[in-house]
């Protein structure tokens, strides 16, 4: 079961926008980021953008801003509520490998993917250690489930956007959550809600199709 964060657990905008916020380019990183939605850009180009804002800021910060991210209500119920009916939640984004941590050490998520920031003596260096697109998002969820002995058919992805597409298409279950047009199109069904918990009927097939 995986869930992408920025524009699904993380509303209205991008864990990356928001911690551009603390780093100060914000707004022309919230530029790089429609572009990319637009197809104008591709991940790679932002994701270097991004991380030179990132230059000399220390590792140990990000877990306290990270404490005031924005998120969707019901992350909580949600994963407990797979967990309960035998689905590992993971988190399948292009977020920061650090947001993906955090949110998987904050709410019990099995495990996450992204792109890695370079870092030396406990500060960033303002480049990419490690680039990661929505090709590798898809290949990684892939890996997840062949290592758990699942067929990538009796899989689920929630997503908003261009990046959960290859996802989308590689899974047995893709729901559109309060997502853009592109994704709707793509999806198996489409949920908007201000709670992730709105997912969870549309996920209930996953259990109905395994029986």
């Amino acid at each position: 079961m995986f869930f992408d964060v920025d524009g699904t657990l993380v509303p209205g905008t991008s864990s990356s926008v928001f911690l551009a916020g603390f780093l100060g380019h914000r707004d022309e990183l919230a530029k790089a980021e429609d572009a990319y939605a637009s197809g104008a850009l591709d991940n790679r180009r932002v994701s270097d953008l991004d991380a030179a804002g990132w230059a000399g800021a220390a590792e140990d910060q990000v877990s306290g801003w990270l404490d005031g991210l924005p998120l969707v209500s019901g992350i909580t119920e949600t994963v407990t509520w797979c967990r309960q009916n035998g689905l590992v939640p993971m988190l399948a984004t292009l977020a920061w490998s650090p947001v993906g941590s955090y949110l998987t050490d904050r709410f019990g998520f099995h495990a996450f993917s992204g792109p890695r920031l370079e870092t030396a003596d406990g500060r960033f260096t303002g480049r990419v250690a490690c680039h990661f697109d929505e090709y590798d998002k898809r290949d990684f969820a892939l890996a997840q489930a062949r290592e758990l002995g699942l067929a990538s058919r009796s899989c689920a992805a929630v997503g908003d956007s261009r990046s959960d597409l290859p996802l989308f298409a590689s899974v047995g279950l893709s729901v559109a959550f309060n997502a853009s047009a592109g994704a709707r199109e793509e999806a198996t069904a489409t949920v908007d809600d201000e709670d992730l918990r709105g997912v969870l009927p549309v996920l209930s097939r996953l259990l109905t199709a395994s029986r």
